[in-house]
């Protein structure tokens, strides 16, 4: 286009006037946008900053100061629990003479990798060496004694003299010795007081003076989502190992057993902190530091799956070790199953809730022991407990729970469905003979 002006350009001046055109373009835009961007900024500084920046900086430090304060104040109650409950924590060491066994004892000649006692924390393996196909023992009269470690649990004292709250199922082995060892690691022969025939309690008694207890607290008064803290001897390998939870669910009902033997936990407390093997008999701790519940049972179809004893139950069993030197429970001497819906439907029931007087599958298993309390109060098979001093008998609160309440010689009044007609029964408790 430039011929037709009879211009004359040169390509050098063409590519200086471009040149000179994108620098003044460059210049310019930038003065422009560095003097709007002055002005904007500084209205939005002025009119809109103060807002934003006092109003997200409260934001954070109020969503920060909440979650510090939550984070910080739990940790504190975690860390004080503990400190102030582990020197109350016993490991319980189980020796037994393997010189009495077969010799090469094989993957499990003590029957320790059994379901039943799976479910209790006893997962182990156990073999001292030798061929895997058992021999007879020897008999000679001069082999020494050869005590081996088998298996451990925890435990918690209870008293300053040295008395000492388990699992029955840790120190059930009447062939085996039983060691406890303190947090400050020294060691004591300890003796089998008293084991209880119906809750896996135990209590055990080491000589000694002046010891730190634990602070009991109060199971009837847990909320799911509480956090809670278990300590214990895990694998019996790992002393006073501490885990955090929440109560999961409480007044479960668990039967743990293998066929051969069981144990029913009436309202357990269920909970996500870890339960490995050898916490058994260990405490499970409130943020407060008091102990709310035994450590018992953990379900190995499941994750996170553990149940404790709640401390309310065996307070009475404590008590009565401390006065009595054993076990004193009462006794009502009746067989019963629990009334549910599905119970209450299936055989016609008019109520959907209490204890069914009712006889075992086998012809000794009599629904009413003759000469027991319940015998001489004139109660009747298939008569329906209801109530236990005006407290009701469902799933949450079983027959057991709430009879066990009360001591030997104490009365109780029951009310009863019998034949379609509520009375009210006046019942004198014995004391529980394990036969």
């Amino acid at each position: 286009m430039f011929d037709k002006y009879n211009l004359s350009i040169s390509k050098y001046t063409i590519t200086r006037l471009f040149l000179m055109v994108l620098i003044v373009s460059f210049v310019v835009g930038g003065a422009a946008g560095g003097v709007l961007g002055f002005f904007t900024s500084n209205f939005f500084a002025n009119y809109f900053g103060p807002w934003f920046g006092n109003n997200l900086a409260a934001l954070r430090a109020k969503s920060g100061q909440a979650t510090g304060a939550l984070c910080g104040e739990e940790e504190a109650l975690i860390v004080s629990a503990v400190q102030n409950t582990l020197p109350s924590v016993v490991s319980i060491v189980i020796s037994k003479d393997v010189s009495k066994m077969y010799n090469a004892t094989g993957p499990d000649v003590f029957g320790f990798n059994d379901e039943f006692f799976k479910q209790f924390g006893f997962p182990f393996e156990f073999n001292f060496g030798g061929s895997s196909q058992p021999s007879e023992p020897k008999n000679n009269k001069n082999q020494k004694p050869e005590m081996r470690i088998i298996g451990g649990g925890t435990g918690f004292i209870i008293s300053s003299d040295g008395l000492i709250v388990t699992n029955r199922h840790v120190v059930s082995d009447a062939e085996a010795e039983y060691a406890v060892v303190l947090s400050n690691n020294k060691k004591y022969p300890a003796k089998v007081l008293a084991t209880d025939a119906i809750l896996d309690v135990a209590l055990v008694k080491i000589d000694e003076k002046g010891l730190p207890v634990v602070k009991l607290g109060n199971s009837d008064i847990l909320k799911l989502g509480q956090t809670v803290i278990a300590i214990g001897n895990s694998l019996s390998e790992y002393p006073n190992t501490v885990t955090r939870g929440v109560i999961s669910g409480r007044n479960r009902r668990v039967v743990a057993g293998d066929g051969a033997e069981s144990e029913v936990i009436e309202g357990a407390i269920q909970t996500d902190a870890a339960i490995n093997a050898g916490n058994s008999g260990g405490p499970l701790l409130n943020l407060g530091g008091e102990v709310v519940g035994i450590n018992t049972a953990v379900n190995q179809s499941g994750q996170s799956i553990g149940f404790a004893i709640p401390i309310n139950s065996v307070k009475h069993i404590m008590d009565s070790v401390k006065l009595y030197g054993r076990i004193v429970r009462p006794w009502l001497g009746v067989r019963y199953i629990l009334i549910n819906d599905e119970i209450a439907k299936a055989n016609n029931l008019s109520v959907s809730h209490g204890a069914l007087i009712q006889r075992g599958q086998n012809k000794s298993d009599l629904a009413i022991i003759p000469g027991s309390p319940a015998d001489k109060a004139g109660l009747l098979e298939n008569d329906i407990i209801l109530e236990v001093n005006g407290a009701r008998v469902d799933e949450s609160h079983s027959l057991a729970t709430l009879v066990g309440k009360y001591a030997p010689g104490q009365i109780i009044k029951l009310k009863i469905l019998s034949k379609g007609k509520e009375r009210m029964v006046e019942v004198k408790l014995e004391e529980y003979r394990n036969q």
